[in-house]
């Protein structure tokens, strides 16, 4: 396991209370725990669900509730809910991503909170901002499909989700911006604000490009795998033993460059392809010459030549490839992790450094309920006090 920085991380002292599950709470809680806040992960008795999830939900827990700490409270009881509320008056920061109406009805939402912890910083993600679909419940395919990724994704008449959370995780990411900015506002006036993060919001954020090509040309945008390309050589060839490898040649320099690693001097004499323009005005001949030339080069002799040259180049790799990417373990992005139940597996880590440094695990995943005592003792010892 990694071994927290030497050197006090930047959110050091400050507390954070998390009711919160599956991706986007937990995103914006594991930020905050791997810059150095304290941050305490509330949990139902039996444990928060996204543990105990399969197929594509199996990692969800591991990957986003490193270096927190778990206490299990049930806040639909009276003593929970008062043990919740105690809690979160020793907290600088709320996080919470449960149904509409779900902390109003507890009581824990902000209006409430904010009366007598005026200082406090609460973020609320959800599926929408305040409008006409507010009260509707999300999901990361649902805003997919509704904010136009999933047509920009997959091929005409056939939109697909993309091959990751990406909504929920950025909405986790758009939480931990607005943490800043509100505590750095809070040093200026002593006090909290709350923070909304909305998965809708954030998915036509992400295709917002594609909204301005709208209504810069007039044209509805067409789907990614039907765009029409800049660039003639800008594509994914299947190679010897079907392998695949993504190539791209941008620019008129590069075109020759590629030639010349392929060998293939006809190809650069040929006034027909001098120009990229002039490439792109007959592209799927072009990328069917390729590809017949292509078919008979290993993907290792021609990635290495490519990777000389200077050339864009990418093998399609898969998830489970990249827990031996020398890439990735050379530069310290995917690190051990004891888990919750006193095995090790890899983390990947934020992408990012501080000072020339990662941001590491600093706790074990924790078990379910494994800090309730020592959490709830101190809390009893403020009270004490």
């Amino acid at each position: 396991m990694n071994q927290a920085n030497a050197r006090p991380l930047p959110l050091a002292g400050i507390r954070v209370i998390e009711f919160s599950h599956m991706v986007m709470g937990p995103t914006c809680g594991m930020i905050l725990a791997d810059l150095g806040a304290e941050v305490i992960k509330i949990e139902p008795p039996g444990g928060d669900r996204t543990r105990r999830m399969t197929g594509v939900g199996v990692g969800f827990f591991r990957t986003f509730n490193r270096n927190k700490k778990s206490v299990v409270l049930d806040i639909e009881t009276e003593d929970g809910l008062a043990s919740a509320r105690a809690l979160i008056a020793g907290c600088d920061v709320m996080l919470e991503n449960f149904r509409p109406g779900l902390m109003a009805r507890l009581g824990l939402d902000y209006a409430t909170l904010s009366k007598g912890h005026p200082g406090l910083v609460y973020v609320s993600h959800k599926g929408f901002l305040p409008g006409p679909y507010e009260k509707r419940l999300a999901l990361d395919e649902v805003v997919q499909m509704m904010a136009g990724l999933a047509y920009m994704t997959g091929p005409p008449g056939r939109p697909v989700r993309a091959g990751a959370s990406v909504n929920d995780i950025m909405g986790g990411m758009f939480g931990v911006i607005g943490v800043l900015a509100a505590l750095r506002e809070r040093e200026r006036t002593g006090k909290g604000q709350e923070i909304e993060s909305g998965l809708f919001e954030n998915c036509a954020f992400l295709v917002a490009s594609h909204m301005q090509q709208a209504a810069m040309t007039g044209e509805v945008p067409p789907p990614m795998p039907a765009r029409s390309s800049p660039w003639a050589v800008y594509d994914v060839f299947t190679l010897a033993d079907d392998q695949q490898l993504f190539i791209g040649a941008i620019s008129d320099k590069q075109w020759d460059q590629l030639c010349g690693v392929l060998e293939r001097p006809d190809l650069l004499e040929d006034p027909a392809l001098r120009s990229n323009a002039q490439r792109v005005a007959i592209r799927p001949q072009v990328l069917a010459r390729l590809s017949e030339i292509l078919k008979e080069h290993r993907i290792e002799e021609l990635s290495a030549k490519l990777e000389k040259a200077g050339l864009p180049y990418a093998p399609i790799a898969r998830p489970d490839q990249l827990l031996d990417d020398p890439h990735l373990k050379a530069s310290g992005g995917l690190v051990p992790i004891q888990t919750e139940d006193g095995g090790v597996a890899q983390t990947v880590l934020l992408p990012m450094s501080l000072g020339g440094q990662r941001l590491g695990v600093q706790r074990a995943l924790a078990a379910v309920g494994e800090h309730t005592d020592e959490v709830l003792k101190g809390l009893v010892q403020r009270r004490g006090d």
